[in-house]
């Protein structure tokens, strides 16, 4: 099932600008202690701005975030390029002194500082010869983008058995695609095992364009009761922080979710229908050749 939430144009007219979220991202930082995650720095954000389910669901034109995502993205890349904040290879972002000492006034300045910054580079990358050195920062989503939207173009049934495949790849067995309507929402089943423990899980997996809200994860929760020991929510799209509070919730039967980014981490790692191309690079060593 492809599907997309319909978003009172009030709230479109009215959402956070990038440069809006700046200030509340640094926030963020320091409420989880000077550091965190993608996922973390977000719903820290929504805890503390109080921004609904409705304005989390607001799509962007790509497939791999919400709006709301895809502009705190955009704040934290301008606090990092004015070296407030700086993140590291397994996506961890940290605070760094020059964040912490930010007044709100200041961080307003950001955007237009960073912009100048920007231009200044790119006159200087322009009037240099050489630029075989040069790097240049992917945008955001980019080969996730185009995955997502292949996924998305599939029929149902199809995108139930790539499901199926990702599962059986990571070790599950038995798993099972009902392909049966009326079934309460739960699209298969399959045994996972560790070492000498097997848990039944149910799943369901939904080519979602935008968010996965609180409802989805309960109204799954309430057809898997009874049927097996976990749940498994696998989305081309994306979660809200109360869709993650709720499958997450103490007392109730804790449900896993994989949200289009891990879905294309997954197939990326698995090497299903994604091929990587690694580049050779020769590099001339002459202290080699002085010493022959």
């Amino acid at each position: 099932m492809k599907q997309t939430h319909k978003i009172d144009p009030e709230v479109s007219e009215n959402f956070p600008k990038y440069d809006e979220l700046m200030w509340p991202t640094l926030k963020a930082l320091k409420a989880l202690g000077g550091s965190g995650s993608n996922e973390e720095i977000y719903d820290k954000i929504v805890e503390l701005e109080g921004f609904s389910e409705e304005i989390q669901q607001v799509p962007m034109n790509h497939n791999i975030s919400s709006k709301l995502e895809y502009r705190c993205y955009w704040a934290r890349t301008y606090l990092k390029k004015y070296g407030a904040i700086e993140n590291s290879e397994r996506a961890v972002w940290v605070l760094l002194d020059k964040g912490e000492k930010l007044t709100e006034a200041e961080v307003q300045k950001i955007p237009s500082y960073v912009r100048k910054k920007d231009r200044l580079e790119k006159i200087k990358k322009e009037t240099e010869e050489d630029q075989s050195d040069s790097i240049v920062e992917a945008d955001y989503g980019d080969w996730k983008d185009e995955l997502l939207a292949t996924m998305q173009s599939i029929k149902p049934d199809a995108f139930e058995r790539l499901c199926q495949r990702v599962l059986r790849e990571n070790g599950f067995i038995k798993v099972q695609v009902t392909g049966r309507s009326g079934d309460g929402g739960i699209d298969g089943v399959g045994i996972y095992r560790i070492n000498l423990l097997s848990f039944h899980v149910s799943f369901q997996c939904k080519r979602y364009k935008g968010s996965v809200g609180s409802k989805d994860i309960r109204d799954f929760r309430g057809a898997m009761v009874g049927r097996g020991d976990k749940g498994l929510f696998i989305t081309t799209g994306n979660f809200t922080s109360e869709a993650r509070k709720e499958a997450s919730r103490d007392g109730a039967p804790a449900i896993d979710l994989i949200d289009g980014e891990d879905l294309c981490k997954l197939l990326k790692n698995l090497k299903l229908g994604v091929e990587i191309e690694m580049i050779e690079k020769i590099t001339i060593k002459p202290d080699w050749f002085e010493g022959i």
